[in-house]
């Protein structure tokens, strides 16, 4: 199997070369704009797989596309937030070439809106699975299981917090950049409302049973597909909120005065200061080397949270993990079903 991932040398795409390495049935071509970086990185990575650095622009690569001829691209790259007025046309290109394709996307409208290419997709017999990271993918996967064990529930809120020295990568940062400050809708009473990105803010505590907890996390108000997706599977419920907790304190409460200015009309946008924000965060940093994840449910007679901690450098693996997951299937003869959609549904938590 030959799987294109673009940005494949980058945070997120990296770590999915990392988990994907050992498995000997893999071609793996690790692209993106810089031919450098991608010879870098796959030389100094032994494994079992073949890797081949590519150099790619995902704004013109049809004509690359139906030469290389992957069987799945994998768009690791972003930020989806803005990818511009044709925000689809790598998903077009991968299936002009008559392959299937993954995304790591973190943005609402970017998930929701891939279903436009649905009957392109089907018709086609290929699949485009859009979101395949911790949000939505695990967070509605954790859902689904917790929801078993309750009679019912009207809210959801779910939280990540990753360890300061997790190295989230500019993109990331420019995603957040790019709604700080700004209006994002979120469910909350039962009707929807605009609140405000990475300053609305609730205190959470990621409690494991038997193992330290990490200390009580302010968490921001993030602009991701679950609050859309969640709401479409589970009509019953009236609240949904998700947050990212950033860590040191200091660091979350800068971003959120900037946020403020956004809000206040003082500053246009967060997205020019996105080199600075990354500099300031890849290099001012203390504290506990360790992240973590909740979610939780409620309803009017009962209460179910899950609770995940991930030491050291493991925590910045678990976003690529839905997409490995993905690949393995496909490994195994399991494919998942021609169209195009959101990728919540398409894995379970086991």
């Amino acid at each position: 199997m030959k799987v294109l991932i673009v940005g494949g040398y980058g945070t997120f795409g990296g770590r999915l070369v990392d988990l994907l390495r050992g498995e000997s049935r893999l071609t793996i071509i690790v692209a993106g704009r810089n031919l450098n970086a991608a010879r870098a990185f796959s030389a100094v990575r032994q494994g079992a797989a073949t890797l081949v650095p590519l150099e790619l622009d995902r704004s013109n690569c049809g004509a690359l596309l139906k030469t290389v001829k992957p069987d799945l691209v994998v768009d690791a790259s972003g930020p989806f937030q803005v990818y511009g007025n044709d925000p689809y046309k790598l998903v077009r290109d991968s299936l002009a070439a008559g392959s299937d394709y993954i995304d790591l996307a973190d943005g609402a409208d970017f998930v929701a809106g891939v279903s436009v290419l649905n009957e392109a997709a089907q018709q086609s017999g290929r699949f485009v699975l859009s979101g395949m990271s911790s949000f939505p993918v695990l967070t509605a996967a954790v859902v689904r299981n917790l929801a078993k064990g309750m009679e019912s529930f009207d809210e959801i809120a779910a939280g990540i917090a990753p360890s300061p020295y997790a190295g989230v990568g500019l993109n990331v940062i420019r995603a957040i950049a790019s709604y700080s400050g700004k209006p994002v809708k979120i469910l909350e009473g039962g009707a929807w409302r605009d609140g405000t990105g990475f300053f609305d803010s609730r205190r959470f505590v990621v409690n494991v049973p038997g193992e330290v907890p990490l200390r009580s996390i302010r968490f921001a108000l993030t602009d991701v597909p679950d609050i859309k997706v969640l709401s479409r599977d589970w009509h019953q419920v009236k609240s949904i909120w998700v947050g990212a907790g950033p860590t040191p304190a200091l660091l979350h409460r800068l971003l959120w005065v900037a946020a403020g200015l956004v809000k206040l009309g003082l500053l246009p946008s967060l997205l020019p200061l996105a080199s600075l924000m990354n500099w300031v965060v890849n290099t001012v940093r203390w504290g506990e080397h360790r992240g973590g994840m909740f979610v939780e449910l409620k309803g009017p007679a009962s209460q179910r949270s899950w609770h995940l901690l991930a030491e050291g450098e493991v925590g910045p693996y678990i976003p690529s993990m839905t997409a490995e997951a993905v690949i393995r299937n496909c490994l195994a003869g399991q494919r998942p079903r021609p169209g195009a959609r959101s990728g919540h549904l398409d894995l379970e938590l086991e």
